[in-house]
């Protein structure tokens, strides 16, 4: 039986849908079973950044290297191996035994993820050219990403009630299967003929950066900020983000083509797409943390108390985008990263009032979900609708590139100022304890929500705190530093993109007065 066109076209759709829906399942299931995987792996809190950064870390890596491969290789081709690897390094996942393992099939697994994100938009573009169904299936493809981004949470938490946290990694197994055989009845192969080469001094001098000054924040606590080692990482990080800089500008086909930063709208943007990830989704891998050990919630009453956080996501992007449409993304982008700003300011006054619930949450973590939406929409069409058409795929990795660099290492920044705020409560409330070691130790342990393993690392104050009132008020003053940081910080971002955008409305006025000028006698 042949299929017809529309018949084909439906089902790659479904296939492009389906990997959508698994890629933004592994970025918000996964947060809700750290706290589960942290008990059952023997592992630290460090080890639950790992696991999470890995994935972006890799998304990084891989981004901009396969969309040039795809191009030259074949768009279907470099899907279809994507999606293999990624079902492959799921099965690995979820057959992990050791935290260590955990994190190596992580990294794995986000490089088939990254490869297969950036083949399902050329696919799309590829599949559906004309106008109304073009836009038909973008719009299906956003809904289901979303729906995974968006019910990750409880999906995650659910599955760990039913079964086991085994099967939040192993459910992509069949999931890919079925997508594989969907991809390869129906995609249909395109390339580039004038494809570029791969700029692999770029992707590996960027890479080494991310790296380097991931490590450098998540480690060096351990290491010591100033210890030899630690100097020498920051050192080779900052050495590898010059000769990043370098090469693209030598490069005569860079993929950072630095010249679009001139473009005040394109750079207005990326301050948001940075916005975004510097605060809303590197908490979502701590809030999890937050609602079972400082809420004493079980992961799946957790799972449900995200869906606040993660739903607006999902519902508020057409709202942006028509109001960016009526008042320019250069007012709608700073406002929505102000909202995420304001959500969190709320959410930490919601976890410091006196009984603290999902309820006195819910305010901030609607608006911060709130300003997501209004904000993410208007970034994406800005970054690529302010350069040429030809240049639209580069300044669509740029974007991508921006986000996933910020979320990685904000997730270790996040991390740090974690355990810095639980520590420094540690330290007021105990001033007999001077073993330094031995409390950051136990600040660890709290942020990780390992509250069992505080009588292993310190007998005698898991007795003195058998209430367990210093440690809850040390969880919550360390979460208070976070979302003080994280609001302060977009807030921050908000004032560069408002200016930048602003700088750009005055070049344009300028621009029309000279052409009125030019032309009235």
């Amino acid at each position: 039986m042949t299929l017809s066109h529309t018949g084909k076209n439906h089902i790659a759709l479904a296939a492009v849908c389906l990997a959508a829906l698994m890629f933004g399942l592994e970025i918000s299931s996964v947060p809700v079973i750290l706290p589960t995987l942290e008990k059952v792996l023997h592992s630290d809190f460090k080890d639950a950044q790992w696991i999470m950064n890995a994935y972006t870390i890799a998304c990084t890596t891989v981004l901009m290297a396969v969309g040039t491969l795809a191009d030259r290789y074949g768009r279907k081709r470099v899907l279809l191996v994507s999606l293999v690897g990624f079902s492959v390094t799921s099965l690995i996942c979820g057959l992990a035994q050791s935290a260590s393992v955990l994190i190596v099939s992580r990294f794995l697994q986000g490089m088939g993820g990254g490869a297969m994100l950036i083949c399902l938009i050329a696919v799309l573009s590829h599949q559906f050219q004309e106008g109304k169904e073009r836009c038909n299936a973008f719009a299906i493809w956003g809904i289901v990403f979303g729906v995974g981004l968006g019910f990750g949470p409880i999906i995650g938490g659910a599955i760990v009630a039913l079964s086991n946290w085994h099967w939040v990694f192993l459910v992509h197994v069949p999931l890919g299967l079925l997508t594989l055989v969907l991809a390869l009845s129906s995609v249909e192969e395109s390339s580039d003929p004038h494809a570029k080469r791969l700029d692999s001094a770029g992707i590996v001098t960027l890479s080494l950066a991310v790296f380097g000054f991931t490590y450098f924040i998540t480690q060096g606590p351990d290491l010591g900020f100033t210890s030899t080692t630690a100097l020498c990482i920051v050192a080779a990080a900052a050495v590898s983000f010059v000769a990043f800089i370098v090469v693209e500008r030598m490069n005569a086909h860079p993929m950072f083509d630095f010249s679009v930063f001139r473009i005040r709208n394109f750079s207005g943007a990326i301050f948001g797409s940075i916005g975004m990830n510097f605060s809303f989704w590197p908490f979502m891998i701590y809030l999890p943390i937050y609602f079972q050990s400082g809420l004493g919630y079980d992961t799946v009453t957790a799972g449900l108390s995200l869906l606040a956080y993660t739903l607006p996501t999902l519902v508020i992007p057409p709202l942006g985008e028509r109001l960016a449409l009526r008042y320019r993304p250069g007012a709608v982008i700073p406002a929505g990263l102000f909202t995420i700003g304001l959500g969190f300011i709320l959410m930490r006054y919601g976890s410091s009032v006196a009984h603290a619930s999902w309820l006195t949450m819910l305010p901030g973590a609607l608006i911060a979900g709130t300003g997501l939406g209004l904000t993410n929409t208007p970034v994406t069409n800005t970054t690529t609708g302010s350069v040429p058409t030809a240049r639209a795929g580069m300044a669509s990795g740029i974007d991508m590139s921006a986000r996933l660099i910020t979320l990685a290492i904000n997730i270790a920044l996040m991390g740090f100022i974690l355990v810095e705020g639980i520590l420094s409560h540690l330290q007021r409330a105990l001033p007999g304890v001077s073993d330094a070691a031995q409390l950051r130790l136990l600040s660890e342990k709290i942020a990780a929500g390992n509250f069992a393993g505080l009588a292993q690392v310190a007998p005698e104050f898991a007795t003195a705190d058998a209430s367990g009132t210093v440690v809850h008020a040390a969880l919550v003053h360390g979460f208070g530093a976070v979302m003080l940081y994280g609001g302060i910080g977009v807030w921050v971002l908000a004032a560069l993109s408002f200016t930048t955008f602003g700088a750009a409305n005055r070049v344009a006025r300028e621009a029309n007065v000279k052409a009125g000028e030019s032309v009235c006698p």
